[in-house]
């Protein structure tokens, strides 16, 4: 699955979640099984952890290192994701 169907994926999955609070509690309570219902696939050996931000606590993710980038290369990216903080 290419990076852009995933990042589709997860954006319904945040819709679902925003607008049928059941399932959100299913989500973060169980992961691997709200996500498996959702028709979103989860690969044998992934572990899934669900968090939610709030007005009074915010969840950094940071993602994996890229493992076809040298530090040099890493070195020269610039850019990221905007995810709406407030301050």
């Amino acid at each position: 699955m290419s990076q852009a169907e995933q990042s589709k994926q997860f954006q319904q999955i945040i819709s679902k979640c925003w607008s049928d609070d059941s399932f959100k509690q299913q989500l973060l309570a169980d992961p691997a099984a709200a996500l498996k219902a959702a028709g979103v696939s989860v690969p044998a050996g992934v572990s899934v952890k669900a968090l939610e931000n709030t007005d009074k606590l915010l969840h950094l993710l940071i993602p994996a290192k890229p493992t076809d980038l040298s530090d040099a290369d890493l070195d020269k990216v610039a850019g990221g994701y905007y995810i709406g903080i407030g301050f």
